[in-house]
């Protein structure tokens, strides 16, 4: 199996000294901290923003899914810049998008305007993680499952304590002020790159030859936005003939995307990446272990309100113990890596997000989903540690960071399918039946792994 980086020393093999997992994980995991409580402050705002903007709540989804839309369709576009150009300047590029998206929808005064700035702010969270994980993951060896299991317990941690943050924030200062948090992210870039010689060593790029497949990233952003939009289509009120002509854009996207890769195999979703033993494996496992994370987070705050009749804040407050999980949770798997074949780490990870899942939809009270919430945690703060990380160990050198985007791609696709799943299900049974429904998705990613290994060693 081609390797993209050298055993004993970082990419390019020009390093006067042994870089850092753990100094350069922290760096860049306090950078992606706003960004990461931006998936779950909303989250406890979500019923307030529906009786602001007199809005159904299962429309209120689309604040959640347009920004892992955007966030997944911005990685691979991420990663074939970055094989061109520095990914200081990705970075750099994502935290202003990330910023100023983030801006629009904090100030939006009707859901469109918002779900607008969410898709902007969107994809710069997904430029800036694609950034950020293509210099953690150009580490060698142990130091980069060092450097990602800081930067998953970071996001994890952000994303679950992003609750409390999104509670206590929106009853104190009101929703606006929960989606403009990611603005944060602005003062904190400077800092993150201070050190630029570490990006220098863990980011030369080789490949500068050939143009972006715009054709191909269109038809890729058609049927991931046109997969999305139709698990939503009932919720929102989507008119048939609509609903039908988003239908027929997907599946001309996905005919067009099947051309692409035949007639241009170093396009945007290039053949030989695809292709790759064990790729396709592992990002369908992490999308579906996403899915099953963000269907619960989605659901998760309302659900506590409905029981306890407290707001915003209460149900931030109950599920910090399920934020605390995820720091445990990178650390454990970075270890447990060392011990067992990836593809048994996530068949673990799968079956905790399906019982999580399960437990959160099946038994009423606060401590049951707070519970499930923690099992979920587990799940997503994994995920992120062992099979975004893999990219490096699936494809030769020179195709790194596109492997490293379009897994990702497939990773994150999955927490908007979440959430627009279980809110298009909540339009036509109750809404802890349509979360019990999405267990189906991890329960798939866990049979996968178990059939399909994503990756031995």
């Amino acid at each position: 199996m081609p390797q993209a980086i050298p055993a004993g020393g970082a990419l390019g093999g020009s390093t006067n000294r042994a870089l850092d997992g753990r100094r350069l994980g922290l760096a860049l995991g306090m950078l992606v901290l706003p960004q990461y409580v931006a998936l779950g402050a909303p989250s406890v705002a979500l019923p307030a923003i529906g009786r602001a903007l007199a809005v159904p709540f299962g429309a209120t989804a689309w604040i959640l899914a347009a920004w892992s839309l955007t966030s997944a369709l911005a990685m691979p576009v991420a990663g074939r810049l970055m094989a061109r150009r520095s990914p200081v300047r990705v970075l750099v590029a994502g935290v202003v998008a990330l910023a100023a998206g983030s801006a629009l929808a904090g100030t939006g005064p009707t859901l469109p305007v918002v779900i607008v700035g969410r898709l902007i702010g969107g994809a710069g969270a997904g430029a800036t993680v694609i950034a950020v994980f293509a210099v953690a993951g150009a580490l060698p060896g142990r130091e980069r499952i060092r450097a990602l299991g800081i930067i998953a317990a970071a996001g994890a941690t952000a994303s679950a304590c992003g609750t409390l943050v999104g509670g206590a924030v929106t009853a104190w200062l009101g929703w606006r002020a929960v989606l403009a948090i990611p603005v944060l992210a602005l003062p904190l870039l400077p800092a993150a790159l201070t050190d630029r010689r570490t990006f220098t060593e863990t980011g030369e790029r080789n490949d500068s030859s050939g143009r972006l497949d715009l054709v191909g990233a269109a038809a890729l952003s058609v049927l991931a936005g046109s997969l999305i939009t139709l698990l939503q289509a009932h919720s929102v009120g989507l008119p048939a003939p609509v609903t039908l002509a988003i239908a027929a854009a997907g599946a001309l996207a996905a005919v067009g995307l099947w051309w692409r890769m035949r007639r241009l195999p170093d396009g945007f979703v290039p053949r030989r990446v695809i292709a790759a033993r064990g790729f396709l494996p592992a990002g369908l496992v992490g999308g579906t272990i996403f899915a099953g994370y963000y269907g619960v987070l989605f659901l998760a705050p309302s659900l506590i309100e409905q029981v306890t009749g407290g707001g915003a804040l209460e149900a931030g407050a109950l599920l910090v113990p399920a934020a605390a999980c995820s720091v445990p949770a990178g650390r454990l798997v970075g270890a447990l890596t060392d011990r067992f074949a990836s593809w048994q780490v996530s068949a673990g990870l799968a079956a905790f997000t399906v019982v999580g899942v399960l437990v959160v939809a099946a038994f009423h009270g606060p401590i049951p989903v707070v519970a499930g919430t923690a099992l979920a945690v587990c799940g997503f703060a994994g995920a992120q540690a062992v099979l975004v990380g893999l990219a490096p160990e699936l494809v030769a050198a020179r195709d790194r960071d596109t492997a490293q985007g379009l897994l990702s791609f497939m990773i994150f696709l999955g927490g908007g399918i979440g959430p627009a799943a279980v809110a298009g299900l909540s339009t036509i049974a109750p809404e802890r039946v349509g979360l019990a429904v999405l267990a189906a998705i991890p329960l798939a990613g866990l049979a996968l792994s178990l059939t399909r290994p994503p990756i031995t060693h």
